[in-house]
Order: C-alpha cells, then structure tokens, then sequence
C-alpha cells in the first residue's frame, strides 16, 4: 500500500576534508569569469534582478551537471529535510490529518506539550492564536509553520470536541517533538522478530538497540529487518547497525574518492545480533545506507535478502554548509560493499530526466516481477566473502529470495479510488465518529486484531463517493476483489489511528508478500537448525 517514490535518497557522509579549498581568482580562472559574469547582470541587465536568486539559480546550474545526487538547498528546505534525520523538531506535539479543510488530531504525542494540556484524539483545531484555519484553504505546509515554534514559546489554539458544543481554547507551551525513525518492533511469530526502519537517522541505533533488547525479553531467536522504502540516512548509523550482526574486524564498508582518500568501517566484535539469524527486506526503493546495510549482511553470508533490487545509490554526499543556512551536499566518493561492490546504477550527468524513469523502466522491462529480466554485466561479478557466492555491482543489491510485485493484487477500480485520495478521507471521518466506540469495544490492540471487521457501510459509503466521481468497477468480480483488499488496508489505517505505527504494520504484514516470504525462510532455517 505504501508506495512512496522516495526523493530523499540521501546519505549523508560527514567526512573531514584533507585540505582548505583553494579558489584562484586570478585573470583567466573560471571563478573570476563566474564572477564578472554575475556583477555584469546584478548591474547592467535591462531589469532589476534579484541578486540571491541569482546567485542561488547559478548554484543549481552547476550541479544539475553533475550526478543525479548532489544538490543545494535553501535554507528552509535545508531546515525542512534535516529535521526527520535529526531526530526532533519543536512544535505541539500531535499528529494530525486533514478532514474537509479541517486539521483533526489524529494522536497526541505522549507525554507531549498537547497532550499535557488536553488535547485528545479526534480534537479538531480550528484556529491558531485566533487565526481561523479551518474551512479556509490553507496549505498544509502553512498550518505546520503556525503550530511549529521555538521551545518554550506558547501558542493558543481553538478546538472544537465531539460533543461539546462550544469551542474550547488551550494553551500549549511548544516544546522539542522526538521524531522516531523506527516504525514498528513486534514479535511476528514466538521466536521471530520483526523491526522496521523508515531511515537512518541520528537516534536509530538507540532506537533499534532499546527494541532488540524488548524482543529479545519475549523470546526472539531470529530477526526480519524490514527496510522496505526506508531511502538512506547517516551512514555512520548504517555502520553501527551492521556492526550488531559481525564479528571483531568484518569489513562493513568502505569509501572512497577522486580527493577523498579510502575510509573503513569494520566491527568490533561486541554485537548484540552475531549470533541471531536475520532477514532483511527489501524492495526497490530501499536506497543508500539501506543498502549499506544489506550488501554487509550479503557479502558477509551473514543473513538472507529478501525482496526486490533496491534502488542502487552508491554515492556518498558531504553536506556542505553556507552562510545563510542553506546547503550543498556534494558527492564525493563512492561506498563498496565488502566484496568490493559499488551499487551506483548507471546515470548520464545532467540527466536527471532517464535517471528518474529508471523505476518506470524496470515496470516496463518486467524486472518487478521476473528476476530473469535482469542482466548484470560480467564485469560487475564479485563474491561473498565465506561462501564465495555470486553478487553483482552496479545496480542496487540484488535479493537472494526474490518476491515478485504482485500487480494483480490491486484492481484497476482500487487504484482509481485511492488515487482520488477517497480511502483516505472516508477512513478518516469514520474513525472521527467511532472513535470512542471503537475504543470502548476494543480495548487492546489483541482483541481488535482477533476481533474487528470492517464494516460492509464504509466500504458502501467509499463505493458511492466513488461512484459521485464517475468510478464504478467493471463488474462484480472486480468490486469484491476490490472490497477484500479495502477491508485489510482500511483495518490496518484504523489500527494506525487508534494506537500506532507499530499497530498499522501487525496488521498490514499478513498480507505482505515479502513479510511472508521472509517468515518462510526463518522457519526453514530453524528446521534445518533443528535436525
């Protein structure tokens, strides 16, 4: 369900430079062209000219010249990207969505500035220091800028309640807002594990490292690491992640560049994980220190792949910081897996147009759903680096267990209705209304797991929204498809609205065609183990 075209494939390398920058400014260097050619414009164009700008397009020019993953950033968007890596922001503290230009609380976060103060789930906030936002066609990112805020900072918010017919007003005193990278960690099966990371930021090791130590206390034996979607982060942290699975000395990684001299990562021995067997997922667009973490655990034998090729980002990128908060991030080496792989797929300079089709391309080419369609150059052949198996560069990390996209599993009519955004929205208001219902009658997550169903009324009500915008399925045999596969979605979305993340993935995994395969590999292993 969760396709997400990940534009964030950042990894973020924060390697010392060996040297000052040297920039000639004498008669025939390039620098003094660029800036003759800049003063000439600021000062002689036609129109006035906004000089920053200018400054800032020419920047851009030049890395659009240069490989699909460096990059400038002003300095909001420097702000903006940064946060989810960072591992906290200031603001309310509340995840919310938008219902009818209505912002709804979805959950507060625990132990939180909101919800300290009474905010609950289901509020809706209608007005921000006596700013009405609600019915007014505010852009997201607008309401976001209102409610974010320096800690300590206090904002007044009006709240309408289910219930309560007069507005409620709370004072929220802004606060820092932990952003969690880890999106889920349950026990899957008695002795399995299942941990899933969204990216690689600066608390993902602690965060991974306090779940393995609650699994561990349930009895897990053996560990899915799901990094499915999950496009990159601090390569440092992908590092400290492997090191849990290695023995004293694995090589981990290693980079290197034209004026960037080779850099190793290898373990230390001290892992919590050496000695549990371990699956990693993932698909295509598992990215960058995805991949770090993977090629470690293939080229080492240390574990299973499971999935599809990932996306194939081989470049490290050394964030660059100017003086106005914004930010370069210049590639400046290449990682190698331990075998010696680079992963780069190939990529044109300054075409970034083919480079961001290649997913398109591999639907076309039916690589999403036969491996066979994929061809690696002889060139490219490495081996593991115990059991001397096969691998290849140059194009993501390949899966050892490959699990085909399934493209029948969504109905042409199902893609329809989510593409209008309609799931979304009627999921939302019905959990609006039956909140305290479903609360009431389904006090742990175990007993609506075991217990719920989606109700034939939501899925009537979806249909006819849809119908109102001309979308009918083609017959009866595509709507109950349709209908079987809308009743896990929308269990898994009420499930994330009424406790978690953690709660959306127990659900959404049983019907996984990765998560399954994975969970088939562990327990022919343990068999295996067993005799």
């Amino acid at each position: 369900m969760k396709t997400k075209l990940v534009l964030a494939l950042a990894l973020f390398a924060f390697l010392p430079l060996n040297a000052q920058l040297k920039i000639d400014f004498g008669k025939n260097s390039p620098m003094r062209k660029l800036q003759m050619a800049e003063m000439a414009v600021t000062n002689l164009y036609v129109d006035s000219v906004d000089e920053s700008k200018l400054v800032e397009d020419a920047i851009r020019g030049m890395l659009e010249k240069l490989d699909p993953h460096s990059s400038y950033s002003d300095a909001k968007e420097t702000k903006a990207m940064n946060e989810p890596l960072q591992g906290d922001f200031e603001g309310i503290g509340v995840q919310f969505n938008m219902v009818e230009d209505t912002l709804v609380v979805i959950q507060p976060t625990i132990n939180g500035p909101s919800e300290k103060v009474g905010i609950i789930a289901g509020d809706r906030i209608v007005s921000v220091n006596d700013t009405t936002i609600a019915g007014v066609k505010i852009a997201r990112i607008d309401i976001v800028k209102k409610l974010r805020g320096p800690k300590g900072t206090k904002v007044k918010l009006g709240v309408v309640r289910r219930g309560i017919k007069e507005p409620l007003t709370f004072i929220v005193k802004r606060d820092k807002i932990p952003v969690h990278t880890l999106n889920a960690a349950y026990m899957i099966r008695p002795t399995i594990g299942y941990i899933r990371l969204e990216s690689f930021g600066a608390k993902t090791y602690d965060e991974l490292m306090a779940a393995v130590d609650t699994l561990k206390n349930q009895g897990m034996q053996s560990l899915i690491l799901d990094l499915q979607d999950n496009g990159g982060g601090y390569l440092e942290t992908a590092a400290r992640i492997v090191n849990e699975f290695l023995e004293d000395k694995d090589m981990i990684v290693y980079t290197e560049g034209r004026t960037t001299q080779r850099k190793e990562y290898r373990a230390y021995g001290n892992g919590k994980l050496r000695d549990i067997p371990v699956v990693v997922l993932l698909n295509e667009y598992s990215a960058s220190a995805s991949e770090i973490v993977a090629g470690a655990i293939q080229d080492q034998d240390r574990g299973t792949i499971v999935g599809r090729r990932s996306f194939g980002k081989g470049l490290v990128q050394r964030p660059i910081e100017l003086p106005d908060g914004s930010m370069i991030r210049l590639t400046i080496a290449h990682y190698y897996t331990p075998s010696g792989r680079c992963i780069q797929k190939p990529y044109k300079k300054g075409d970034l147009k083919d480079y961001q089709m290649d997913m398109e391309n591999r639907l076309k080419r039916g690589e999403l759903t036969n491996p066979d369609s994929i061809h690696f150059a002889d060139s490219l052949k490495c081996y593991t680096l115990r059991k001397n198996r096969v691998v290849y560069g140059g194009g993501g990390i390949m899966p050892d267990e490959f699990v085909p996209l399934d493209t029948l599993k969504y109905t042409k009519y199902h893609r329809s209705i989510a593409a209008k955004n309609i799931i979304i929205e009627q999921h939302l208001k019905y959990v609006d209304a039956e909140r305290k219902h479903l609360k009431k009658q389904y006090s742990t997550f175990e007993d609506f797991y075991n217990n719920y169903e989606v109700p034939q009324s939501l899925l009537d009500t979806i249909e006819k929204v849809a119908e109102s915008k001309d979308i009918k399925p083609k017959d009866e045999e595509e709507r109950t498809k349709t209908h079987e596969q809308l009743r896990i979605q929308l269990k898994a979305l009420i499930a994330r609205d009424l406790w978690d993340m953690n709660e959306y993935y127990r659900v959404w995994n049983d019907n996984s065609d990765i998560v399954q395969r994975a969970l088939d590999v562990i327990q022919n292993t343990e068999k295996a183990l067993s005799h």
